[in-house]
């Protein structure tokens, strides 16, 4: 499969990195290709591609969204074109001050990416969690149970293609369902950073799925 990103900081280099191990083309949308993450992101990972944003995007049959929430506008407008019909996976989170959600809970921000670009497949995926445990998910002895990732999309084929990549990677996919639920995984990040960062907890810790 093809797939380009559109950011490749702490949560989208170690997302890249093992989608192209996995045998996966991927590529790196980058407007300056001489950029620190960029450069570190190659460090990690030589194979990864390259190429323009509009390159990227073009070619990718799904694509990661992976920048600060407040950059998505300027950077996701002049690529509306490309980007119709696409995969969108939503790797954001609008983070507001002291930890609060940056858009009042009013509405998601995967929500606000659709609104932006109405034609385009977006899944809200690869959140929920601190990005340490992006670059490294296995937690040993606890048997066949795997870390969940929790996805959210209005588009049930786009889901399930998400719903592959995060087996893949190891995660046990949980839809939620339709985009809405992009606003209870949004906060769920915030529970997870407070717990982790501003209680101490350390980063070591996942959510997980236990059913009967």
């Amino acid at each position: 499969m093809k797939i380009a990103f559109i950011g490749v900081g702490n949560v989208g280099a170690p997302l890249a990195n093992q989608l192209q191990k996995l045998g996966h083309a991927v590529a790196i949308a980058a407007r300056d290709s001489s950029s620190q993450t960029v450069q570190s992101a190659l460090n990690r990972n030589p194979n990864l591609l390259v190429q323009s944003p509009l390159a990227a995007i073009e070619s990718a049959d799904v694509v990661f969204l992976a920048i600060p929430f407040g950059a998505i506008e300027s950077a996701l407008t002049p690529l509306k074109s490309a980007l119709s019909e696409k995969i969108l996976v939503d790797c954001t989170n609008p983070v507001g001050a002291n930890l609060t959600h940056g858009l009042q809970s009013r509405f998601s921000g995967s929500e606000t990416i659709q609104q932006l670009l109405p034609d385009v497949r977006v899944v809200k995926a690869f959140t929920i969690y601190g990005y340490e445990n992006f670059e490294d998910n296995r937690y040993p002895g606890y048997g066949d149970v795997q870390p969940a990732m929790l996805i959210a999309g209005n588009d049930t084929g786009a889901k399930a293609v998400v719903t592959d990549l995060c087996q893949q990677l190891g995660w046990e996919p949980v839809d939620t369902g339709n985009l809405s639920m992009s606003l209870h995984l949004e906060h769920m990040t915030l529970l997870w950073i407070k717990i982790a960062r501003v209680q101490g907890r350390g980063a070591g810790f996942v959510w997980a799925m236990l059913q009967r």
